[in-house]
């Protein structure tokens, strides 16, 4: 299979002109501005708001003009992140694309998939001549990715529709509907530097070739975080031998990845370095048999380095037992048996850089409870304040509850089963959706989220499964000509 024999023709056309025009989190404006001069080219009502969303309108076809008004949803980011060693600039780069066997990916940077082909399915039905379906809105959301402003500005008003079918899910033949409320949690370890005494050995540790993944939807996947896995060693190794110092740690660098790679450099007494370099051996096959199945490539290195000033003993010690000590993974199951054991709370370690007067961390909580949200932050708080940091919490976004009466679900549902001749799974999902926003906005409006399959979101190895978009696109239609009158 080679790219021009992708099905649906209309979508992967679409979805391969997006990824012409670089729209990382924030910085959307070519994508607003496509959008924008998309929509008035093709006659189509077309409005951005002050945050930058877009709302492109398309009348119904004869015969389904009593309908009832459907919204389609997706946002219009990416998240930007690549292999260390490819060169590759997100706010000027086209994504280059590849087919390998049934999937699309991506050379050596994320495919920009998320949401990028549900961005795809919306514009071909836009431009679409000979599919069935009543009044819609499609709406393309800016910065999902890092906080859901785009969601968070959107004003009572801007959508209009009765029902709203999310195109931001990962798991074809999987209907969602609910989702967890997230924040986020900074931490900061205010730092001095000295000058390294005589006689000590710098020492560069490395790891990386971890698998990473969605620090919401894969946390339940037992997956190694660079991060934790690092500060372990470090905490066993300066409660193991005096006279260690720190001098750089970084790993991470999205709020809502968990984190591949990471190194740190430090200063050891010369007559221990052979046994940190031993220690570090050992302890990498103990890290990779507790992964085995999870993280099968993970790349160990310790190599000597350059002296360069180091973190005052006290701060890095706090620094370091705070890393041990936080929680990190599933902190609760749901207990509501409809959401079939789907995790209910945890917390990411996502990204941790040292400066030359700060070590900064940052962190992401997920629930589907509030007050368990609430709880979780507050934990990851009172742990760096216990170490001597400055720690809070942002406002975040909110939970999507399930609806039991929900119409549209049954609609969707059934469609699928009659398309497919088998049931969909009907779930939530421990990520944050835009659903959550929106059903605080618009709480009459009925919602679901669904999309074709992806893998290794937000990393390099992101893929779309091609014979997926295929099935998504032809439940969508079905689910569009099913649609109640008004």
């Amino acid at each position: 299979m080679n790219k021009s024999e992708l099905k649906p023709t209309a979508v992967f056309e679409q979805f391969a002109k997006i990824n012409q025009i670089p729209r990382p989190s924030k910085h959307e404006e070519k994508m607003i501005e496509y959008l924008q001069n998309w929509g008035q080219s093709h006659g189509l009502d077309t409005k951005v708001d002050e945050t930058g969303n877009v709302i492109i309108r398309k009348p119904a076809t004869k015969g389904m003009e009593n309908r009832k008004t459907v919204i389609l949803q997706s946002h219009m980011d990416m998240v930007c992140d690549k292999l260390v060693d490819v060169e590759f600039d997100f706010d000027k780069d086209a994504i280059k694309t590849y087919v390998d066997g049934e999937w699309l990916t991506a050379e050596g940077t994320t495919l920009g998939a998320d949401d990028g082909i549900g961005c795809a399915i919306e514009l071909a039905l836009l431009e679409s001549t000979d599919i069935e379906h009543g009044p819609i809105e499609c709406v393309f959301t800016r910065d999902e990715e890092t906080g859901l402003t785009g969601a968070e500005g959107m004003k009572p008003g801007f959508m209009t529709g009765d029902y709203l079918i999310n195109l931001d899910s990962e798991d074809e033949g999987e209907i969602f509907v609910s989702c967890a409320g997230g924040r986020n949690t900074s931490a900061v370890f205010e730092i001095t530097r000295e000058q390294p005494a005589d006689g000590l050995f710098f020492m560069r540790g490395q790891l990386k070739g971890l698998t990473g993944g969605h620090s919401g939807d894969d946390i339940n996947k037992k997956r190694a975080n660079a991060i934790k896995i690092l500060a372990r060693f470090l905490y066993q190794e300066t409660k193991r031998y005096e006279g260690i110092r720190l001098a750089q740690f970084h790993s991470g660098k999205l709020h809502n990845a968990i984190p591949r790679d990471g190194a740190f450099v430090i200063g050891v007494p010369h007559d221990i370095k052979e046994n940190i370099k031993a220690d570090w051996n050992v302890f990498a096959a103990q890290v990779e048999d507790e992964f085995h199945v999870t993280d099968t490539t993970m790349v160990w290195s310790m190599e000597s380095a350059d002296a360069e000033p180091l973190i005052d003993e006290k701060s890095a010690q706090n620094f370091i037992r705070a890393l041990q000590a936080v929680d990190n993974g599933i902190y609760a199951i749901c207990q509501d048996e409809a959401l079939g054991g789907m995790v209910e709370t945890s917390s990411n370690i996502a990204s941790v850089h040292t400066e030359e007067r700060e070590i900064k961390i940052l962190s992401s909580q997920r629930s589907n409870v509030m007050s368990n949200l609430d709880n979780m932050c507050a934990t990851i708080v009172a742990t760096f304040e216990l170490a001597g940091a400055k720690a809070w919490s942002s406002d975040g976004y909110p939970a999507w509850k399930m609806r039991p009466d929900s119409k549209l679900t049954e609609i969707v549902r059934t469609s699928y089963k009659d398309l497919f001749g088998k049931e969909p799974v009907v779930r939530g999902i421990h990520a944050g959706l835009e659903c959550g926003l929106f059903s605080e906005r618009y709480p009459n409006i009925d919602m679901v989220s669904f999309g074709p399959t992806l893998r290794f979101v937000h990393t390099p190895d992101e893929r779309l499964h091609i014979p997926t978009v295929q099935m998504v696109w032809d439940h969508l239609l079905l689910v569009l000509k099913r649609i109640p009158l008004k």
